[in-house]
């Protein structure tokens, strides 16, 4: 029967084993992006790993949680997730409705708190010099001085950002609205049972 013990056992076991397998993404491309010198910043990179740590935890109490029935993993599981599905969909509304003036203005001062290595990485990046004037740069306003300023080459690649972290980011929140929906509902079930009870 749809919905009974063994379909919401086996629906949290694989919604689980995806939260695995998205844990470990992150955790590998965090690290291919410093092994490759990608991203040279290790805030990022840190941020990158500890959400991939903190997802692989709570997939394995979830998995651990829907495997042996264990109502307290199960509850402490659902609380998590739901925790994180409203923060998650909080941040997700938050970047899909960021207009281009507020792009702007984070840009300009993520731009201006940057040190010179990470300028002079994004300068090489997008081929640009300084942030609203190319002379703004001291080493590529003597390489390339007809370079455009990286505001301009950065608007589109900000907003691309935010469309795609807002889309991503409310996709997940939902699936962990249905992992919070399943995990309350087997909970609630007895051992064998097809019933809330």
């Amino acid at each position: 029967m749809c919905g009974g013990f063994k379909f919401s056992k086996n629906a949290l076991i694989a919604l689980n084993i995806l939260y695995i397998l998205v844990g470990f993404i992150l955790i590998g491309v965090a690290t291919y992006g410093k092994a490759a010198n990608l991203v040279t910043s290790l805030p990022i990179i840190g941020g990158i790993v500890a959400c991939g740590i903190f997802l692989l935890v709570i997939a394995i109490m979830g998995l651990i949680g829907a495997v042996k029935h264990h109502q307290v993993l199960l509850f402490f599981y659902m609380v998590v997730l739901f925790i994180l599905f409203v923060v998650q969909f909080a941040i997700a509304c938050a970047c899909l409705a960021v207009n281009s003036e507020t792009q702007k203005k984070l840009a300009e001062v993520g731009w201006d708190s940057a040190d010179n290595a990470t300028r002079d990485d994004v300068e090489k990046a997008f081929h640009c010099c300084g942030f609203r004037n190319a002379t703004e740069s001291a080493t590529c306003s003597t390489n390339c001085p007809t370079c455009p300023t990286c505001e301009d080459q950065l608007e589109t690649m900000i907003n691309y950002g935010f469309r795609v972290s807002g889309g991503i980011g409310l996709f997940f929140s939902f699936t962990e609205l249905l992992g919070f929906s399943v995990a309350y509902r087997f909970r609630h079930m007895a051992a064998g049972m097809n019933e809330v009870q």
